[in-house]
């Protein structure tokens, strides 16, 4: 993470606009070989980009500079802001690689370096991936709110709270017999209780992978009970094939969609049935699996067989051809005729509503949701009467809520991590 990087930060070409990111010790001499003069910091300034080998004009851009450390990366930082046909992105991108010190970065280099220099923290650079990668409403919201700081400011105060209760606590360890401080451990037992019982509130909550993947929708049933074309009606769009031979649907299938906003997984399964063929056979031990992991059961067949869930939704999918006795199922459809496929989809979004985050609350990953779990577990040291095991529980504590906002222990996931942002971030 030595050096001056660069990237093109913004779409690629041809676009509009191209903007080219600058940061690093050197990027004052970039901006300066390229540019001239600086202009005032953090004003845009209207020059011709030069190349400092031929002196060849490049473009006619607009030159932004912004002295570190109050910066995107926490370092100097220059941002060209040129036509965005290749040719021009090419020229200045070459421009900027023949300088002395200055070099491409490399995948997430940008955000590795806002982390590294204090700019934002573990969480928020993970909120940010999830941000890039948001494909719904839901998603955009929830990783809005952790990069603006959400998580990190809950984890703060819960931090702060512990780091209380320990001072109370080491106290009365060491001068309690001295008669200097009080002796009562009450409060701070009880600033453990309320942090480990405010982590659980959060821990309760849905996690982000439901959101960030999708609320899974699993259609199953016997064969030739309508699931693919069901499937099909809900993806919008010819996802699976239809045929009026059994068995057709042999394998898994997955459309990602959006209801309203909120973002679903459907999961079209094999037709449940005794058979012979070895391959039909993988395919059926498939679809129990996916209906045993559901989030939301769409069940196609004979309303008694139905799986006994609180995911289950029975339905008469085919009401247009056979009809089905009144109050078997919970909802008669037809995918040929649209017949209630509104009230379908208004409840697959109530289902969904009650499975995602409500707008108050937070989504956090399966890593902070283990950091967070540990912190609550070495909180609950607070119940046992050992002043010193409840003291090795605070210091506990506090380790693992630095893990969440990367004070400590996460070495070994921050190639990971910035490894799924682009070369620009």
């Amino acid at each position: 993470m030595s050096g001056t990087i660069f990237a093109l930060s913004s779409g690629s070409p041809p676009a509009a606009i191209g903007v080219i990111r600058i940061s690093g010790p050197a990027a004052v001499d970039a901006f300066m070989a390229l540019a001239g003069s600086l202009p005032r910091a953090r004003q845009a300034s209207l020059r011709w980009l030069v190349d400092p080998a031929s002196g060849a004009r490049l473009d006619h851009a607009l030159c932004l500079w912004f002295p570190g450390p109050r910066t995107a990366t926490g370092e100097d930082l220059a941002e060209f802001h040129v036509h965005g046909g290749r040719a021009v992105v090419a020229a200045v991108q070459q421009a900027l690689g023949r300088l002395p010190g200055v070099r491409p970065a490399q995948a997430g280099e940008f955000t590795r370096r806002a982390f590294a220099n204090g700019v934002m923290d573990l969480a928020e650079a993970e909120g940010l991936a999830d941000l890039l990668a948001a494909e719904t409403e839901m998603q955009r919201r929830n990783a809005l709110a952790v990069v603006g700081g959400a998580l990190s400011h809950r984890v703060d105060d819960w931090r702060h709270a512990i780091l209380e209760a320990s001072a109370r606590i080491e106290a009365i360890l060491d001068f309690g017999d001295e008669g200097d401080v009080p002796s009562d451990e009450a409060p701070a037992r009880a600033i453990a209780a309320r942090v480990s019982d405010d982590i659980a509130a959060m821990l309760a909550g849905p996690p982000v992978e439901r959101l960030r993947d999708g609320v899974r929708v699993v259609l199953a049933g016997p064969p030739n009970a309508g699931k693919s074309t069901l499937f099909n009606a809900l993806a919008g769009r010819d996802a699976a094939i239809v045929t009026d031979i059994p068995g057709t649907t042999r394998d898994l299938i997955e459309a990602p969609v959006s209801l309203d906003g909120w973002p679903l997984l459907l999961i079209d399964t094999a037709g449940l049935r005794d058979g012979d063929d070895p391959v039909e056979r993988i395919g059926i031990a498939r679809a129990a699996n996916a209906v045993d992991d559901a989030d939301i059961l769409l069940w196609l067949g004979d309303p008694a067989t139905a799986p006994i869930s609180s995911a289950t939704i029975k339905l008469a999918a085919r009401c247009d051809v056979a009809g089905v006795r009144a109050g078997a199922v919970d909802l008669s459809v037809s995918a040929v005729t649209g017949q209630g496929m509104d009230r379908l989809r208004a409840l697959l979004v109530e289902r969904a509503a009650a499975l995602l985050p409500r707008e108050s609350e937070i989504a956090i990953n399966a890593r902070q949701r283990a950091a967070l779990g540990e912190a609550m577990s070495a909180l609950r040291l607070g119940d046992m009467p050992d002043a010193l095991l409840f003291a090795e529980g605070l210091r506990m504590a506090r380790l693992a809520l630095d893990r969440v906002t990367g004070r400590a222990g996460i070495e070994d996931m921050l190639d990971g991590l910035f490894g799924r942002f682009c070369i620009g971030k």
